[in-house]
């Protein structure tokens, strides 16, 4: 195998196509005696005669330079395969992306993924979900190649591109004494329990603030959850009501499974942002799908 150079089999396939010494001279562009030498050399290196000539005086492979010709043109063909998996990669159409989500847009980066690989065949997109801080911390790690969140954390330093509103809303099951009115009084909200995100979510960071800027500071009833489903069936059995990502409760608003409460400073326009780190753009497969995404102008975010 040591001895075996490609120059050698592609002159004993030149030889094999031009059936003679001289074609494949001139087909290589090289002289008929360093063909003749390179085929020389391959037979040694294999222990075996790989041409013969026939009555006509043309050159035609032995059985062994059959096998060896099958061999070298495999060879080559996987070459030229794995030349054009390094262009597409090179030129971003081909690849592994990784994008991390808050547990909120895991409501619509499933479909947004299920596009993306329709659209970019050849990228394979791994999906991470968990809350804001497990984001920020794997940005910080540089274990995902890119984000998607609401605020931009401060550190890591990223580079974030706004995609689209990203609306919240204080619900209660319908039959609550509070969903008929036009504006519930702040006091009304604060005497009613409260349930929250777990700590390290970004929902959770606007819940409180939110209460706290109706409140003034004043101290309300709460209840932890971990999860956005957890807390919509919760709402929906009456044990509290909760300030949402609107994304997250869409088809429970539109089927009245769920009401928003009506208040001036209600819904809470947030926005949704797709970041990398700001040391760390995305090139390759990453600057691919970092393009596309932006390219779709938030037509993928739900309709609150």
């Amino acid at each position: 195998m040591e001895a075996i150079t490609l120059r050698q089999l592609r002159a004993l396939d030149a030889v094999a196509q031009a059936r003679s010494i001289t074609g494949a001279a001139q087909a290589l562009g090289l002289t008929a005696p360093a063909v003749h030498s390179q085929l020389r050399v391959l037979e040694d290196a294999v222990g075996a005669a790989l041409v013969f000539r026939d009555g006509a005086h043309a050159f035609q492979p032995t059985p062994a330079g059959e096998a060896l010709l099958l061999g070298a043109r495999r060879a080559d063909a996987a070459l030229r395969a794995a030349l054009g998996d390094i262009e597409a990669l090179q030129q971003g159409r081909a690849g592994r992306v990784v994008l991390a989500v808050v547990s909120t847009a895991k409501y619509f980066v499933p479909a947004l993924v299920a596009e993306l690989g329709r659209s970019l065949p050849g990228i394979e997109i791994i999906l991470r979900v968990g809350n804001r801080d497990w984001v920020v911390a794997a940005l910080r790690d540089g274990t995902v190649d890119m984000a998607i969140t609401g605020r931009p954390p401060r550190e890591p330093r990223v580079t974030a591109a706004d995609i689209g509103p990203h609306p919240h809303v204080l619900i209660a099951p319908p039959a609550h004494p509070l969903a008929v009115l036009p504006e519930v009084p702040a006091q009304a909200i604060l005497a009613e329990p409260l349930i929250l995100r777990e700590p390290g979510s970004g929902t959770r960071l606007l819940a409180q603030r939110f209460l706290d800027r109706l409140g003034e500071g004043q101290s309300y009833a709460a209840i932890e959850m971990d999860s956005n489903e957890t807390i919509k069936q919760a709402v929906m059995a009456g044990l509290g009501i909760a300030l949402i990502s609107a994304h997250t409760v869409a088809d429970e608003l539109k089927s009245r499974r769920l009401v928003a409460l009506r208040r001036p400073d209600l819904p809470i326009i947030r926005r949704w942002f797709l970041l990398h780190r700001e040391d760390t753009p995305p090139t390759g497969a990453a600057g691919t799908v970092w393009q596309d995404i932006l390219s779709r102008e938030g037509r993928f975010l739900p309709a609150a």
